[in-house]
């Protein structure tokens, strides 16, 4: 066939081409494509030129325009450091009382303090600080180290058995582990801890047992927890009459406790975030606490 052969039914000549009896048209690009291919081909030149684009051995190309995404994101996160600047300094220079005082620096603590404990203690304490297993509950008022937001800073700028020098040092030892009571002694002084926050534990089955483990308690816990049990925040000893457990409360779990002890570890954040920073978690975790009215 020829190549000037033209389709009766369009009008267009053929390329010569012909594919399972179908003859190719000589179409042409439409003119929307190839102006849409130019453009973008000098988009892409200019924007070389305008925006940093070729490696240079250690260097780059840095553009006409000058533009830097680092410098840029300096200059937002100085941006945001100066608006911060002003809260930031009452917070680190007024006492709890006066900031507490302070309605429109608490809302920014609450605001602020919520972000912080989501991004720093929220691994261990949950996002709603209710805890979980082997983590205490920062919502119950139950401190073991004092929950007053004073009480709180210490402990997240020092930490509990961390390698801080100053670090809050809380150990709950290993009666039956370390032969300190026998397997009976930690019995009876599981079922008498038991029934001090649990008194319906308490039946005439198993008094005399609670009787022999209230003898043991005196003569073994009372140095920490006190003779009332209800624990000492200097010690960390917590409060065994109030039916808030860390480890928990069933007669199995106290005597896991009491066999076994225990030692939690809190880090501490002195490195990790600025003063100001741990004065607002301080706040918003006493505030976490606070029963409602």
């Amino acid at each position: 066939m020829e190549v000037e052969e033209v389709d009766p039914v369009s009008g267009r000549k053929t390329t010569g081409h012909i594919w399972n009896g179908i003859k190719e048209l000589d179409t042409p690009i439409p003119r929307g494509v190839l102006l849409f291919l130019i453009v973008t081909h000098i988009f892409a030149v200019l924007w070389w030129f305008l925006l940093p684009t070729w490696p240079l051995g250690k260097t780059y190309t840095k553009g006409f325009l000058g533009l830097n995404q680092k410098t840029t994101v300096e200059e937002t996160l100085r941006e945001g450091v100066n608006a911060r600047l002003p809260w930031v300094k009452k917070i680190e220079t007024m006492s709890y009382d006066q900031i507490r005082a302070d309605e429109g620096l608490m809302t920014t603590i609450r605001t602020t303090g919520h972000q912080l404990f989501g991004d720093n203690c929220a691994a261990c304490h949950g996002r709603d600080g209710k805890g979980g297993s082997n983590y205490p509950d920062l919502t119950d008022d139950d401190w073991i180290w004092g929950g007053g937001p004073e009480k709180i800073q210490q402990t997240l700028t020092v930490g509990i058995n961390s390698r801080h020098s100053e670090t809050r040092v809380g150990l709950m030892p290993a009666f039956g582990k370390d032969e300190m009571l026998d397997r009976q002694q930690v019995l009876d002084v599981a079922a008498y801890v038991r029934s001090l926050s649990d008194p319906s534990s308490s039946t005439a089955e198993n008094v005399g047992q609670i009787d022999k483990g209230r003898e043991v308690f005196q003569t073994s816990c009372v140095a920490c927890h006190g003779k009332d049990a209800k624990g000492n925040p200097e010690l960390g000893a917590p409060n065994l009459t109030d039916n808030r457990w860390i480890y928990g409360g069933s007669l199995q779990g106290i005597i896991d406790t009491i066999h076994g002890g225990r030692q939690g570890h809190m880090p501490t954040w002195d490195e990790r975030l600025s003063p100001a920073e741990i004065k607002i978690l301080a706040l918003y975790v006493n505030a976490l606490g606070q029963k409602e009215p």
